[in-house]
């Protein structure tokens, strides 16, 4: 019998590919766009880093969302 706080190790290489794709296009999208505004918008390099690190963060939370949501679907303690 396995116990309930053991690893699902099935579930969690599962989780774990997921975020690495969507994490890569998302934080990708965050990056591009943060400088394709700024650039668009003429804004400068400064605020181009500005934006680019809060379209990091709102992908950033998105990615936690994702886990948590991935884990209630897919739990990795537990069979």
């Amino acid at each position: 019998m396995a116990r309930s706080n053991e690893l699902n190790w099935q579930n969690l290489v599962t989780i774990v590919s997921v975020m690495i794709l969507i994490g890569t296009e998302v934080f990708g999208v965050a990056l591009a766009g943060g400088w394709a505004l700024a650039g668009l918008l003429e804004l400068g390099e400064q605020v181009a880093y500005a934006l680019m690190a809060i379209f990091s963060l709102c992908a950033a939370y998105l990615m936690w969302i994702l886990w948590r949501s991935s884990v209630a679907v897919e739990p990795i303690r537990g069979r």
